[in-house]
């Protein structure tokens, strides 16, 4: 739970979050195969935007659009490689 907590705060903080996908899509550590990969998970969201809440819902409805983004943040963390992860302070997420 409270690792969960630590990403959600990770996709709020939109200055921490925008650098560190700079970051990680002009790293030369980060091979081109993560990059396509992160690249697809979220073109791939964009192109078929199911949702398990309608957004018609309002706030609820977003909550989800908010879990799957939340989701391929953490997938892309996860490949980043750890001198990425201790410039951004992500790297203690992992281990809890």
């Amino acid at each position: 739970m409270w690792r969960m907590w630590r990403r959600i705060k990770f996709l709020a903080n939109l200055k921490k979050s925008i650098p560190f996908l700079i970051r990680f899509f002009r790293s030369e550590e980060v091979g081109i195969d993560k990059k396509v990969i992160s690249v697809a998970m979220m073109v791939g969201y964009i192109a078929f935007p199911w949702d398990l809440i309608p957004d018609f819902f309002i706030f609820i409805g977003l909550i989800d659009d908010a879990a799957v983004l939340t989701f391929i943040l953490q997938q892309i963390v996860k490949m980043a490689p750890s001198s990425l992860k201790e410039e951004f302070q992500l790297e203690k997420e992992d281990k809890v």
